[in-house]
Order: C-alpha cells, then structure tokens, then sequence
C-alpha cells in the first residue's frame, strides 16, 4: 500500500531526474561559453588536423571495396557494389608476409632490448677504463645514414652466407637499433636509486640479480618504448628486405605488398588496399595494448635523461 509520503518522494525523485540532467547540460554549456578565443581556436586546429589525418584512412577503406574498374572509371564515388571479397584475396596473398615480419621484427626486438638494457645497465651503474670514451663513440654512430652502410652490410651478409635467410633481417636489425636503444637503457638507469642496488648486495644478491630483480622491473617504461620503436621501425622497413630477401615465401609484408599482382600479372588495386589495411592490424593491436606504457616511457625519458 502506498502512503501519501511514498507518492510525494517518488514525485520529487523523479522531478529530481530531469532537472539534474538539464543542470550537466548547462555545467557543459557552461564550461563551453568559459573558454577564451584562443582555447576555440586551438580545439578547431586539432579537429581540422583530425579530420584531415583520418580522410585518407578513410578513403583507402573505400578503395579497398572497389574493383580496377571502379577505382579507374569512378575515383572519387563511393563503392558500387561493395567488393568484400577483396579482404578475403588479400588475405591469401599477405598472410604469410605479414608472419615473416612479425617473427624478424619481435625476434630483433627482443634480441635489441636484451643487449641494450643490459650495455646501458653497464655503463649506468658501473666504472671502467675509458667508459665515456666508448660511449661517445658508441653515440657517434647515430650520425650515420643508415643508406652509407646498405652496400658494405649486404656484402658481410652475402659473405656470411646468409643472403635470402631470415638471420639475413634479424641480425642486422639487431645491431642497427643498439645505439638509440643503448642512448635511452643508459640514461634512465642512471637515475635509478643506488640504494637499491646497495641493499641488494647487502643482501648478498649478484650483479645479474641485481640487474633482473631490479634494475628491469624499474625500468618496464623505458624498455616498452624501445621496444615498440624498434617494432615498427622493423615492420615498415623495405629497402633492406628488398635488397637481401629474394624468395616470396620469405619476403616481409612491406615488400610484398608493392609486388601484390595477380595471376595474369595484373595489379589489383582493391585487393592490394585490403593488403594495405590488413597489414597495419599488428601495429593496431600493438599500440592498443603498449600506449599506456609507451607514453610512460617518453615521459620519463624525457624528465630524467
């Protein structure tokens, strides 16, 4: 039985509902009419730089859905019918490419920020015999183009006998992302506290100990953010594959979506920018589970090197 009491609270309840969200309406109306000329300004820049960012996404998804026809005959109308097998044609052409570039690229990045974190925990924590000569040298190498060493490293690689192998990508890819990799290890273990490091060896703990048990779990930022650099720095690299890598059933996702042909030797341009999309999923899901990290690690490169 409802008493007079319980209608009234009940009316008021919900006299309550709409008047507290017509109060968020006008607190963000509010919040709008309190913003400077030069606040809008900024927030329309960063929605036009948005919007322009996004158009060619977009529209690589729309050709993806076309044919050669539609793509040569109607350019800028929308797809009619849509092609979604085009997904399905370039799933069959890139899957394999795109397991090669995943296994080199995480197998030199890997190997990358093992080495890297443990030379920059070296030179971080401990005192040797011309350390800073080395180091500077060690940084000197970053003002080399990479194109000066292409020729002299495929002629090590073609003497080594590992021409057309997959050590042919990971071991170069390796040694080629120390130096930046080393740069940052070395700076953020540096600042790490050294009585950490004293009470470690109290405790009667090894240098590698001391370097596992502390040194890395500290430094989870620092090395997420090389690791993520050195992914897509690897993923997207095509000059070098092309040069060592001539088999199809090796070659890396960036190479073979340049050779995406069909069996009359014909580019199919949909299907190749099905390619294009399907190929960019690994650095998608990469980023979706390591920005949080990765932004860590910037940050804090940034404030204690």
């Amino acid at each position: 039985m409802v008493t007079a009491r319980d209608s009234e609270g009940t009316g008021q309840a919900a006299a309550v509902a709409p008047h507290g969200e017509s109060g968020a309406a006008a607190g963000f109306t509010l919040r709008i009419a309190q913003l400077s000329g030069g606040q809008i300004l900024l927030y329309a820049v960063l929605l036009l730089l948005l919007v322009i960012t996004f158009i060619p996404i977009l529209y690589l998804v729309a050709l993806s859905l076309k044919d050669n026809g539609q793509i040569y005959g109607r350019f800028w109308s929308m797809p009619n019918p849509y092609r979604w097998e085009n997904f399905g044609l370039g799933t069959l052409v890139i899957w394999r490419p795109i397991l090669n570039s995943i296994l080199t690229s995480g197998s030199s990045t890997a190997a990358t920020v093992v080495l890297a974190s443990l030379a920059g925990y070296v030179f971080a924590r401990h005192r040797f015999p011309g350390k800073e000569m080395i180091y500077t040298g060690i940084l000197a190498l970053l003002m080399i183009p990479p194109i000066l060493t292409l020729i002299p490293a495929y002629v090590l690689i073609l003497n080594m006998g590992l021409e057309n192998t997959y050590w042919a990508l990971i071991l170069p890819w390796t040694s080629g992302g120390q130096v930046f990799a080393l740069l940052l290890c070395r700076s953020f273990f540096a600042t790490l506290p050294e009585e950490f490091f004293d009470a470690a060896r109290i405790d009667g703990a090894s240098e590698l100990q001391s370097f596992a048990q502390i040194a890395v779990p500290l430094s989870a930022p620092i090395l997420v953010t090389v690791a993520v650099v050195r992914l897509v720095t690897t993923y997207n690299q095509f000059m070098w594959p092309l040069v060592v890598i001539s088999s199809p059933k090796r070659q890396v996702v960036a190479v073979a979506l340049t050779q995406f042909t069909s069996e009359i030797g014909v580019t199919d341009l949909g299907p190749q920018m099905a390619g294009y999309i399907l190929a960019s999923f690994p650095l998608i899901i990469l980023f979706s589970f390591g920005m949080r990290h990765y932004v860590r690690g910037l940050t804090a490169g940034g404030l204690k090197a």
